[in-house]
C-alpha cells in the first residue's frame, strides 16, 4: 500500500500541521500520533479489547479526533455522542453500545454526569476534559505511557447511533476487518475518491458540523487519512465559514442546504470580500437542496459544488456538478460500488420514473442494528437495505427523492424523529393524543409542528402549549422541542387507531413540494 492513513503520513511526517482547533490552536501530526498511542496504551492497561466500544461527549476538535485515531488503531469501536441530548439520552447510549470506558468535556458536565449515572458506568471508567466532578482526568490515562505505536494494531471502526421509527436510536455496527489500521484507512479514501478529491497537501477540510454527524466523521477521518488538513469550526457562522476558507485555502468540506441559504443570505459586498479560489469539493447532502439555491451557489462558487445521498447504514448516489446542470434536483447516480433498487408496496422492482422506496447496497460493506436483528431484517431485501425514502429513478439512472421518510423532519441537516417527541407529550396529564410533524421553514428546511387534542376538561390555548413545552426540560433535548402546537378537538384515526397524520399535515404544506 502507498503512504495513506494518517498514522503512516505522521511517522514520515511529523511536523505536518493535521489539526487546527476552533481556537485557532495548531496541532502537528506528530503530537496527535503520540497522544492517540499514549490514549491507546492507557485503555488497554483498563483491560480493553478488540471488538470493545468507547463514547465520546465532546465539542468539535483534536480531543474528539484524538479518541477516533485511538479506537481506530486498536480494534474498538468508537460512538460520538450528540451534545444536544439530555441525560437519560446520553446514558441509553452509553449503556447499549456497552462502552468500556466513556469521556466528557467539562462544558457537557451537567447531562455527561447524569448520562454516566443513568448508565451504570464505573467512575475508574469516565474521563474528563477539563474538569467534571467524579471523573477522572484525561491526563491520568496518557501521562507517562509510551509514545510508541502500539503492537497488535488492529482496524477498528465508529458505530453512529440512528434513530428509528421506535425513537429508540441503534447503533449501526459494522463487523471489524481485522486488516491493518493504516491499509483500512487506505481503503477508507475510495469515499473522497468518488468525488475526484486527491491526496497529500496542500488540502484543506474545513469542519462545519458536529462531529457526532456520521457523515462529518466518514469526511473529516478520510481527508485526514489522504493527508488533508483538518479546520474545525465550533458553531456555524456564515461569514467565518468565508474567513475560515479564505484563511486556510480550505478546499473541501461537507456541508447542508441550510448552510447554502444562510451564505446566500449575507450582504453582496460580504460574499465578495472573501478570496474563495481554492475551493475544489464542497460537498452536500444530509437534505433536499431546493434548485433555485444550489443555482445560486454554483453561479457564486463555481462548479464546485457536489451533491451525494446515503444514510448512515450504507450508500449511495453522487451528482457532480455537470450530472445536476444536466438532471436539475437530482440527488445522483450510484456509486460504482452501489446499486440502486426502486421497489413498489409489492417489492416488485419498478419503471423509470415511477415512484416506489429507495434500497441500496454497497460492496462489501455489512451492518447490523446493535441488539435488534427485527429491526435489521425488516429494513433488508435480499441484500439491499432501505432507510425508509421514497423516490425515483430517471431513464439515464439519476435518483430523485419525492420524500425523505413518511414522516422523518429534517430541520437544518439534521434527522428529527416525530415518534420520540409524541411519546414525551403523551405523558403530560392534559395532553389526550398528540402528532407530530415537520411544516415548511424557509430558513432550516422543516420545523417541528405538534397537534395537541387536550384531555377533558383542559383549556387549549398559549397557556396550554406552554405548560405542556416546559414539562419537556430534561428530558428532550431543545432542538427535538415543537416549535409551535395547534390543537384539535379529536385526532383524525382509523378504525384501527392508525393516525392519519397526512391529513393533518397536508394543509401545511398546501402549495408546497413536500410530498405528503
Amino acid at each position: 500500500m502507498g503512504s495513506l492513513g494518517f498514522w503512516r503520513i505522521a511517522q514520515a511526517d511529523p511536523d505536518w500541521i493535521a489539526a487546527v482547533d476552533p481556537d485557532g490552536t495548531e496541532h502537528r501530526a506528530g503530537d496527535l500520533l503520540a497522544r492517540a498511542n499514549r490514549l491507546v496504551h492507557g485503555l488497554r492497561e483498563l483491560g480493553l479489547q478488540p471488538g470493545d466500544g468507547i463514547c465520546g461527549l465532546v465539542p468539535n476538535g483534536v480531543d474528539g479526533l484524538t479518541l477516533y485515531l485511538a479506537a481506530l488503531q486498536a480494534g474498538w469501536y468508537y460512538t460520538p455522542v450528540n451534545w444536544h441530548l439530555t441525560g437519560p439520552e446520553i446514558g441509553y447510549i452509553v449503556a447499549d453500545s456497552e462502552a468500556k470506558a466513556f469521556f466528557v468535556d467539562e462544558r457537557y458536565a451537567a447531562e455527561g454526569t447524569k448520562g454516566a449515572e443513568e448508565a451504570g458506568i464505573a467512575p475508574e471508567r469516565c474521563f474528563a476534559f477539563g474538569r467534571v466532578e467524579g471523573f477522572r482526568p484525561f491526563a491520568e490515562l496518557i501521562d507517562g505511557r509510551p509514545d510508541s505505536l502500539p503492537e497488535n494494531r488492529t482496524a477498528g471502526a465508529t458505530m453512529h447511533y440512528t434513530s428509528g421509527t421506535t425513537g429508540r436510536p441503534k447503533g449501526v455496527r459494522r463487523p471489524l476487518s481485522g486488516a491493518d489500521p493504516d491499509d483500512s484507512a487506505e481503503l477508507l479514501s475510495f469515499l473522497l475518491g468518488f468525488f475526484g478529491i486527491t491526496s497529500g497537501r496542500p488540502n484543506v477540510h474545513l469542519v462545519t458540523s458536529p462531529s457526532y454527524h456520521t457523515a462529518v466523521t466518514q469526511f473529516g477521518g478520510t481527508a485526514l487519512h489522504m493527508g488533508h488538513t483538518l479546520v474545525y469550526m465550533d458553531k456555524w457562522d456564515a461569514e467565518e465559514t468565508l474567513r475560515l476558507c479564505e484563511k486556510y485555502r480550505v478546499t473541501n468540506s461537507h456541508m447542508v442546504p441550510t448552510h447554502f441559504k444562510r451564505l446566500l443570505s449575507l450582504p453582496e459586498e460580504t460574499r465578495r470580500a472573501y478570496d474563495l479560489s481554492s475551493l475544489r469539493w464542497m460537498i452536500h447532502a444530509a437534505a433536499p437542496c431546493p434548485v433555485p439555491v444550489k443555482l445560486q451557489m454554483l453561479e457564486w462558487w463555481g462548479d464546485v459544488i457536489y451533491e451525494y445521498y446515503a444514510a448512515t447504514e450504507g450508500g449511495g448516489t453522487i451528482a457532480t456538478p455537470g450530472d445536476w446542470k444536466k438532471h436539475p434536483g437530482t440527488v445522483g447516480n450510484a456509486w460504482p460500488i452501489s446499486e440502486i433498487l426502486i421497489v413498489d408496496d409489492d417489492l416488485r422492482e419498478v419503471s423509470a420514473g415511477t415512484p416506489g422506496t429507495v434500497y441500496m447496497k454497497m460492496a462489501g460493506s455489512g451492518f447490523e442494528y446493535k441488539g435488534d436483528a427485527a429491526k435489521t431484517e425488516a429494513a433488508r431485501l435480499r441484500d439491499h437495505f432501505t432507510v425508509g425514502d421514497i423516490g425515483y429513478l430517471d431513464e439515464d439512472g439519476f435518483l430523485f427523492l419525492c420524500d425523505r421518510k413518511a414522516d422523518m423532519i429534517i430541520s437544518g441537516g439534521a434527522n428529527i424523529y416525530p415518534a420520540e417527541i409524541e411519546n414525551e407529550l403523551l405523558v403530560h396529564p392534559k395532553v389526550a393524543d398528540a402528532a407530530v410533524f415537520g411544516i415548511p421553514d424557509d430558513e432550516w428546511g422543516e420545523q417541528i409542528k405538534a397537534i395537541v387534542e387536550p384531555a377533558p376538561g383542559a383549556t387549549p390555548g398559549p397557556e396550554l402549549a406552554a405548560e405542556i413545552l416546559d414539562s419537556l426540560k430534561g428530558r428532550l433535548s431543545k432542538m427535538k422541542w415543537p416549535r409551535s402546537i395547534d390543537f384539535i378537538d379529536e385526532m383524525p384515526r382509523e378504525p384501527n387507531g392508525k393516525l392519519l397524520k397526512r391529513k393533518l399535515r397536508a394543509p401545511y404544506w398546501e402549495g408546497r413540494d413536500r410530498a405528503i
